[in-house]
């Protein structure tokens, strides 16, 4: 299956309408953010940055049984920024999904970024979604325990699983 995601910079994919407001929103961040920090991929842990401060949703998600998770996880987030992904620098993120593509141009996702985000859709479709919310690549993010956001959710004692349990069985609801 060829991705959508993988070969294409942030801006051509928030361009096809795939993404909810609050997504966008979030990715449109995430590539600011890695540009600012001079990193030459989006990775998954710019895009959970981003999503907890733009997706209500997200934080609630993560929050879980009111345990304020949420606020602890933006805290490791904003450490990472300030020094704590200092150790990622000049490094891929790769979980193994998708082959790595390098651009000097401009900052492309990281191969688990792009994987997350190609899960995300399946995750839309599955549901009956036309577009990708952020609670969709919140669930992919805490389902690859090898990327950077699950990491860091996990540094900030978010149960990556239980929350990907917990959001699974919030898109099988009915309304």
């Amino acid at each position: 299956m060829q991705s959508r995601v993988g070969d294409k910079g942030a801006a051509d994919v928030v361009r096809e309408g795939l993404f909810s407001p609050e997504l966008t929103a979030a990715v449109t961040g995430a590539r600011r953010r890695a540009v600012r920090d001079g990193d030459r991929q989006v990775d998954t842990a710019h895009l959970l940055h981003t999503l907890m401060e733009a997706d209500p949703a997200v934080c609630r998600a993560v929050d879980g049984r009111g345990q304020g998770q949420s606020v602890r996880l933006l805290g490791y987030l904003v450490q990472r920024t300030i020094g704590y992904g200092l150790r990622w620098r000049g490094t891929v993120e790769d979980s193994g999904s998708l082959p790595v593509l390098l651009d000097c141009r401009a900052p492309r996702w990281s191969p688990a970024a792009a994987a997350a985000m190609e899960g995300a859709f399946a995750r839309a479709r599955a549901r009956g979604g036309e577009h990708a919310e952020g609670v969709d690549l919140l669930a992919t993010l805490a389902l690859d325990h090898r990327c950077r956001a699950a990491e860091v959710m996990r540094r900030a004692g978010v149960d990556t699983a239980a929350l990907a349990a917990g959001l699974d069985l919030m898109s099988h609801e009915v309304p």
